[in-house]
This record gives C-alpha cells, sequence and structure tokens, in this order.
C-alpha cells in the first residue's frame, strides 16, 4: 500500500511539474506574439503653418493674379486672362501702380520670374515665354515651350523652376527653356497635383494649390512637401460679398524676411510673417 501511495505521488509531481513547464513556454510566446503584431504609429505628420498678417495693401480688384516677385523695393505682378493680361511694377507701400504694359490681346499671361535683370512670363496655352527689360519693361526676347505654362521662379541662381498645373516641377536652361530635371512632388505618399504660383522662399519652393486656400512649402532636392502654410485667414479681410477669385501669388522680400500674397481679383496685397 505504502508502495502505491509513493507511485501515485510520484506520478502526480511528474505531471504537475509538466504542466508548469509547459504554461511557463507558452505564455512568454504567446506575449511576445503580442507584442510583435502590435500596430506601429511610424506615418509621418506633415506641419501646417499659420500665417500672421503685419499689414495690408491696397491692390487692383481687375487684376487677375499669375504671378508675383519681390526686387529692388517694388512688388512685380504679373496678370492674366486673355484681353487683360498685364505686366507691372507696384508700390509695396501705398499699391500704387507705377509702371504697366499690357501684353497682347492674343496671349494669357502666367506666371513671372527675375533673372539676369530680366523679367521671364509664361504664357498659358500659347507656348511662349516673353522676356522683358526690368527698367524699360520693353520685350527684347521671346522663347518657345512646350506645354502649359502655370508659375515660375528661380531654382536657384542659374535655373528656374516651372508649374504646369501637375505635380511634376520642371527645372529650365533659362536660355532655352530645355527642361534639365524634374522634381515630383509628393506629401508622403500623397501626389500634389495643381501646383500654381512659385516662389523661392530661402532655398524652398513655395507653391499655391491651385483651389485651395493653402501653400505646399517643397524641398528643391527631393520635391517632398515640408509643410504645408495656411492663408484661409486671409479671407476674413474681404468685404462682405467680395467678388474674388482663388488665392494666388507668393513674393519674398529677402532683405526684410517678409512675405507678400494677393489673389485674384482680390483687393488687399497682405504682408504676413510664418508662425512656426
Amino acid at each position: 500500500m505504502k508502495l502505491f501511495v509513493l507511485l501515485f505521488f510520484f506520478v502526480f509531481a511528474s505531471c504537475a511539474n509538466d504542466k508548469k513547464e509547459l504554461k511557463d513556454n507558452f505564455e512568454p510566446k504567446q506575449k511576445e506574439n503580442k507584442e510583435v503584431n502590435k500596430p506601429l504609429n511610424t506615418k509621418p505628420i506633415i506641419p501646417i503653418f499659420p500665417i500672421k498678417v503685419l499689414r495690408t495693401i491696397p491692390h487692383d480688384t481687375l487684376a487677375f493674379t499669375q504671378g508675383l516677385l519681390f526686387y529692388n523695393g517694388y512688388i512685380y505682378e504679373s496678370t492674366g486672362q486673355y484681353g487683360h493680361s498685364s505686366l507691372r511694377k507696384i508700390n509695396p507701400f501705398n499699391g500704387k501702380i507705377e509702371q504697366i504694359v499690357e501684353i497682347e490681346k492674343v496671349y494669357f499671361a502666367e506666371g513671372i520670374a527675375l533673372h539676369n535683370g530680366k523679367l521671364y512670363m509664361l504664357t498659358w496655352r500659347d507656348g511662349f515665354c516673353f522676356i522683358f527689360n526690368i527698367k524699360t519693361f520693353q520685350k527684347e526676347d521671346e522663347i518657345h515651350f512646350l506645354g502649359e505654362g502655370w508659375g515660375l521662379t528661380n531654382y536657384d541662381q542659374n535655373l528656374l523652376v516651372q508649374s504646369d498645373g501637375t505635380n511634376i516641377l520642371k527645372i529650365l536652361d533659362p536660355s532655352n527653356f530645355n527642361v534639365v530635371n524634374t522634381l515630383v512632388v509628393f506629401a508622403d505618399t500623397y501626389p500634389i497635383s495643381n501646383l500654381n504660383e512659385l516662389e523661392n522662399v530661402e532655398g524652398d519652393i513655395w507653391a499655391n494649390i491651385w483651389m485651395k486656400d493653402s501653400i505646399a512649402v517643397i524641398d528643391k532636392n527631393t520635391g517632398k512637401v515640408k509643410f504645408f502654410v495656411d492663408v484661409s485667414p486671409l479671407r476674413n479681410y474681404l468685404p462682405k460679398n467680395a467678388y474674388v477669385d482663388v488665392i494666388n501669388g507668393i513674393a519674398y522680400n529677402q532683405k526684410t524676411k517678409k512675405i507678400y500674397l494677393t489673389g485674384k481679383f482680390w483687393p488687399f496685397l497682405f504682408e504676413v510673417e510664418l508662425i512656426k
């Protein structure tokens, strides 16, 4: 009888130990699998920064603004639409048009850029870039290019960069408008199309997004959107029932670091600063 009891106790203890060992081996593995399968929040977040309006400047409400730049104390603007296109020199303190040249009615003017003392003006679907003397506003040359012209600015001291309404920016040789490279613009994994007026701000390319109250700030080397600028507060300055079109037009004063924004048919130019 004693032998039976001892044998029973040995078998019970052995089974208990096996179960404990099995339990110890199983539970950590189950916990480890849960940790492995746990989703990781690794998706990058693209910041959106607001602006602060420093002052407003009167702006011609008949100006269908296509391009804007700041040079030597003045704002230069190109306006569009067939029969109403123009190149303008504007006093940034009172909005007075100091100089203007009308573009032939058969052309729809678009963005402008300054290179080697010359103003380069795109046309929309007409395939020409007009080159003006910045002092006299005399047209000195024209270059033919393929595709649509939307926005234009300096890529660096030697090259220009152009938008055409897609998410692809073309880097151009100013002497002949040959495409020397392209930038495919993405915000994370999403292509950003409708890139319109362009401006080089401290080495980044700022682009109005057509039909959006937003500016994409693009790394000119990678095409990636670094952040967005929310410009929707500008609409708070509009008179009630004002007849306006989309926000468009970015100019940058390198000396003061101030940014100028406006829109098509808007009653104001805005001097603003970015709030990060």
